[in-house]
């Protein structure tokens, strides 16, 4: 299991078949996620903004296309600080805000660490090291039922803080702050059998979202939530968990972190001039040109780009009677 910073994807095809090909799916399109970023297209028409991302452009001699932002040169960081707003949060600022969330959900402060300030003036954390309690009414798998989500995601530091985003170190598993970090961290602490702990898992992996622009950095962003999960087992029973386990966890989570542009609710760039053609009562084809209503009048609900799917874990399909119903994010903001 690869343990640095950049997750290499030849690494992973070699150690984990089938599991890259499910992390590159897009489940609203029923495609791969696409690049939706020109920072690729010196390689080539593949590599264009609005490619998928196909297995073969990232492996082989590929296999070090990807890269952590911290990573890449820093013209390029500028640019897409310019170009797309990116900017990455530090550690100490992620755990201060996911402190205030748990402050709320538990009734007290400090439930996980303290924040502190080190000598040199930088900020940082004290791990609390004794087993985490609950409060009256609560208890731990109550704390893994939580859905929480992190919007315009990137590389996904409230998600799981496996590296610091903006200076490259590489965190612990004790000392982690991400929120699923957090409640695997619960896990751990409260579970020994190996299948009790993969269903809790599961259940702190389906209650974890996230949404990003930039295909690079969303699957950046998978990756280091199934590595996350990989690195947490393995420091509980001293073992990789099976193939089969990392591939339902993969899926879970291409699932639950999506391509999505923010602010419409619609796979990225799809909105947009649509030409239909009919044929009219004479036999003549005619071209109808519409433009996205939506863009035009500021309004989520009605644009005509792709709107993004995710899946509700814990709703039964109204078709199948099964766990898991797709639904249309923009439709729970109408409730």
């Amino acid at each position: 299991m690869h343990t640095g910073i950049n997750i290499l994807e030849n690494e992973m095809i070699e150690q984990y078949p089938d599991v890259l090909e499910i992390l590159l799916r897009d489940h609203t399109t029923q495609k791969n996620i696409f690049w939706a970023t020109d920072n690729y297209e010196h390689l080539g028409e593949p590599y264009n903004s609005n490619s998928q991302i196909l297995y073969d452009l990232i492996t082989g001699d590929n296999g070090n296309i990807i890269m952590a932002r911290v990573k890449k040169d820093k013209n390029l960081q500028l640019s897409r600080v310019k170009n797309m707003a990116e900017v990455f949060t530090p550690s100490w600022v992620c755990n201060a805000q996911n402190n205030l969330i748990d402050k709320s959900w538990f009734g007290r402060e400090n439930v996980f660490n303290i924040e502190i300030i080190k000598p040199n003036g930088t900020k940082s954390w004290k791990v609390n090291k004794n087993k985490i309690t609950f409060p009256k009414g609560k208890n731990w798998m109550d704390y893994l039922l939580v859905t929480r989500l992190e919007i315009t995601c990137g590389e996904a530091p409230y998600i799981t803080s496996r590296y610091d985003a903006t200076t490259g170190e590489f965190i612990p598993i004790k000392k982690r702050i991400g929120f699923l970090d957090r409640q695997l961290r619960v896990i751990n602490e409260n579970v020994d059998s190996s299948d009790e702990w993969l269903k809790a898992a599961e259940t702190a992996y389906k209650n974890s979202y996230g949404f990003e622009w930039q295909g690079d950095s969303l699957l950046i962003a998978r990756e280091s939530m199934l590595i996350t999960f990989i690195e947490n087992y393995t420091y509980k029973f001293k073992k990789e968990p099976l193939l089969k386990s990392i591939q339902y966890i993969a899926y879970i989570i291409s699932w639950n972190v999506w391509q999505m542009d923010g602010l419409k609710g619609v796979i990225p760039l799809s909105c947009g001039e649509k030409k239909t053609k009919t044929v009219n009562l004479f036999g003549e084809e005619e071209t109808e040109t519409s433009f996205c209503s939506g863009c035009a009048n500021d309004n989520m609900f009605e644009h005509n780009g792709i709107y993004c799917l995710i899946m509700d874990w814990w709703s039964k399909d109204k078709n199948t009677g099964e766990k898991g119903e797709k639904i249309r994010l923009v439709d729970l903001m109408k409730n």
